[in-house]
């Protein structure tokens, strides 16, 4: 068992565990504590960030943090969701999809999760949020319309890839956080109808219910998130646990 997965529930691992049962992979699990403050001196060691996720490849002795990285370490090195042994083209289209999501749509959630990181003035909070709230609508929409221009299942018009998972793992949490005031709620994400079929059937793959499982997730992965249960609301307090 070469790979080594810290988690948190709910938090950036999640992609990255849904992908290592996708391709099969065995790995062993490490929970860290939610809060980056009660993180370990050698956590930060592997990421001086601090944050996750955090993967580790014994067999090649590589530590692996940030998602997009990791998700694309994963599908390069085993060959397969998106970068097979395929032309230049199809390696392009998937990571174009994998910077979009990491540098553009997660990042804007990031700041909607925690907007007190990016300003200094107590009014300009929900301003910011609320600006957010708006930039991942118009991500999501596009995404919406890409699924439907090219008429497949999935993001990439070859097939299933991480793209799809990560994608996933965004609109979960553009539903969940912030607990009282989500980016995205249930009734917006049913007018996406593309992103929404997409969503329902990668909910349905068993990789994604066994992740789930493991940490220990109830209710439906993507689409029908429950947005109030008590696993959001300890997160909410602790402001730490989120993605």
């Amino acid at each position: 068992m070469s790979y080594v997965l810290y988690y948190s529930p709910d938090s950036a691992n999640l992609v990255v565990r849904m992908v290592l049962e996708e391709i099969g992979i065995e790995y062993e699990e490490r929970p860290v504590p939610s809060t980056r403050t009660e993180r370990s001196d050698v956590f930060f060691q592997m990421n001086p960030r601090g944050l996750l996720p955090v993967l580790i490849d014994e067999l090649e002795g590589a530590t692996l943090f940030e998602t997009g990285a990791i998700l694309t370490y994963l599908a390069d090195k085993h060959s397969t969701l998106g970068l097979s042994d395929n032309s230049r083209k199809e390696r392009g289209d998937c990571l174009r999809w994998i910077f979009m999501l990491s540098n553009t749509l997660h990042a804007d959630l990031a700041i909607r999760f925690y907007p007190e990181r990016y300003v200094s003035i107590q009014s300009e909070i929900k301003p910011l949020q609320a600006a957010m709230k708006r930039r991942v609508q118009k991500h999501l929409e596009l995404i919406d319309e890409v699924l439907g221009s090219h008429g497949g299942s999935w993001l990439l018009e070859k097939g299933l890839s991480v793209c799809d998972f990560y994608l996933g793992c965004c609109v979960r949490w553009a539903q969940r956080y912030p607990a009282d005031a989500p980016a995205i709620g249930p009734h917006e994400l049913e007018k996406m109808t593309n992103l929404a079929a997409t969503l329902t059937a990668l909910q349905e793959r068993p990789s994604v219910k066994h992740a789930m499982m493991k940490e220990n997730l109830v209710g439906s992965a993507f689409v029908g998130v429950h947005t109030e249960d008590a696993l959001a609301r300890v997160f909410e307090a602790v402001g730490e646990g989120m993605p």
